[in-house]
């Protein structure tokens, strides 16, 4: 999955179309009507779905099989939404999450959820979308059951905490979904220990040294957001302090504090963000002690990520899905490789031994430098990245002559470009792999994609256990 610049874990806000007639409903049902609902599914982004006199209703935390007793809490023109208010029949899955507020922030929707009934959703969220978009020969297509993960918890490397002042002290976590009402978050059974120990340790420096923070209503303040990351194969540390204003009060003394006693920090950022916006990164980032990036290794290779760099957020699974990517491309040595989307070129530098040359391509100028300079680290000569969208390099490489064999492609939610989309279908590789973090836009993709290429199979794969969140790797084979 690539980066947003957002505020809270990400989800998929979009409503999925309702799968059946249903009648206007804003003059025959109130908000704080309740009623009883059989919840028969679960949506796309992890609510139950019962129908209230043919109209469907979305529930946060019911979950397929309850029974339930619902308020409503919005009206549309052809779709509710509700609360659980009562829950008559509970589904034989529901589990008690281990998190507290998990039904306050996004990135626990799921946890109430037994997991081995989440990894039977993800794969049917990938159902789901391809009956909704019906790209060509949907219905033959070979979904395979959701690859997870042993134990479920602990797989974040990354928290991305807003920091506010609540009841007099100052509080790290995420918004409650739709709001800037922050939840403090004393711990967080999705991120590894190290980073949350970092996180609830520098809230407690940042309290003793009075650093000032950011007061959104005013626009006053300094400190906004602080952001861990940790590489799980060398066990380093990088943190960043999102800033309203380049000056940082109390900089030194908490640098200090952090030399001393969070030895496992070797990267400090400052990231400069001015006035009130939905954006969490600014423009301005500098290096306030150690080094500019952290390394992390995966499959043998060694990465530097700077600061703002992409990398995928479990660790573990990563490995499980750039093997995917692997066994789906097979690549033979004379075969020259897209890698769209690139990052930091994770996927890229790990195919690039079975690959005769390796081209890719970002937007973020740093990421592009990061992953030169990975290639260069790593010993890697026959791979090359360039700053720019895949949409507008792609034609200009095709121009040029260059005639790739294989790509593989790794969008952000949005999915592919339809620029994009033409240049795959007017270079048509013999091997073409997808790796989807949104199984909507992939299915509408796949409705174009088609025209040139049939899917083998979808192996999704969970990447964002408790989540509603599904990861796939999608396979192609050229039509002739």
């Amino acid at each position: 999955m690539k980066p947003t610049n957002h505020t809270n874990f990400h989800r998929d806000n979009r409503r999925p179309r309702n799968d059946r007639p249903t009648t206007t409903v804003q003059n025959e049902v109130k908000i704080g009507q309740r009623f009883p609902l059989t919840i028969k599914r679960l949506g796309i982004n992890g609510e139950g779905i019962g129908y209230y006199k043919h109209v469907i209703t979305f529930v946060k935390g019911a979950l397929p099989g309850e029974v339930i007793v619902a308020e409503v809490t919005a009206v549309h023109p052809r779709y509710l939404e509700a609360s659980l208010r009562t829950l008559r029949k509970p589904s034989p899955d529901r589990v008690d999450p281990q998190d507290a507020y998990a039904d306050h922030v996004g990135g626990f929707e799921l946890e109430h959820l037994d997991y081995p009934a989440q990894l039977k959703f993800k794969q049917d969220v990938i159902r789901q979308a391809l009956e909704k978009y019906r790209p060509t020969g949907y219905q033959h297509y070979d979904v395979r059951p959701t690859i997870g993960m042993t134990d479920p918890y602990e797989y974040r490397n990354k928290a991305q905490f807003q920091v506010r002042v609540l009841d007099g002290h100052v509080a790290a976590g995420l918004y409650q979904e739709n709001s800037h009402n922050l939840v403090d978050l004393p711990t967080c059974s999705v991120q590894m220990p190290v980073t949350m120990m970092v996180m609830r340790q520098l809230v407690q420096w940042i309290e003793d040294l009075q650093v000032p923070i950011y007061d959104e209503e005013h626009n006053s303040g300094i400190l906004k957001t602080i952001v861990v990351r940790a590489a799980a194969a060398t066990g380093e540390v990088q943190v960043v302090f999102i800033t309203n204003t380049p000056k940082f009060p109390k900089k030194h003394q908490l640098l200090m504090k952090m030399a001393e006693k969070l030895p496992m920090v070797v990267s400090v950022m400052q990231n400069v963000n001015v006035g009130k916006t939905s954006l969490i990164w600014g423009d301005q980032t500098t290096l306030l002690a150690g080094k500019p990036t952290i390394t992390e290794e995966l499959d043998g290779l060694s990465f530097d990520l700077s600061a703002r760099a992409f990398f995928q957020l479990n660790p573990e699974q990563t490995k499980k899905l750039y093997r995917l990517a692997r066994e789906a491309l097979a690549l033979s040595p004379n075969e020259t490789l897209v890698d769209a989307y690139s990052g930091v070129g994770t996927i890229g530098l790990s195919l690039a031994d079975v690959a005769k040359e390796v081209r890719g391509m970002d937007t973020i100028p740093a990421a592009i430098m990061d992953a030169n300079a990975n290639a260069e680290r790593n010993g890697i000569t026959n791979a090359k990245y360039e700053v720019g969208a895949a949409e507008t390099l792609l034609p200009q490489w095709l121009a040029a002559g260059f005639d790739p064999d294989a790509m593989v492609v790794d969008p952000p939610r949005t999915g592919l470009d339809d620029v994009l989309i033409d240049a795959i279908l007017q270079s048509a590789p013999e091997k073409l792999v997808y790796i989807s973090c949104n199984p909507s836009t992939l299915a509408q993709d796949l409705r174009e994609l088609t025209r040139g290429y049939q899917v083998d199979y979808i192996q999704s794969i969970d990447m964002f256990p408790q989540t509603a969140r599904c990861e796939a790797v999608v396979r192609f084979t050229k039509r002739h």
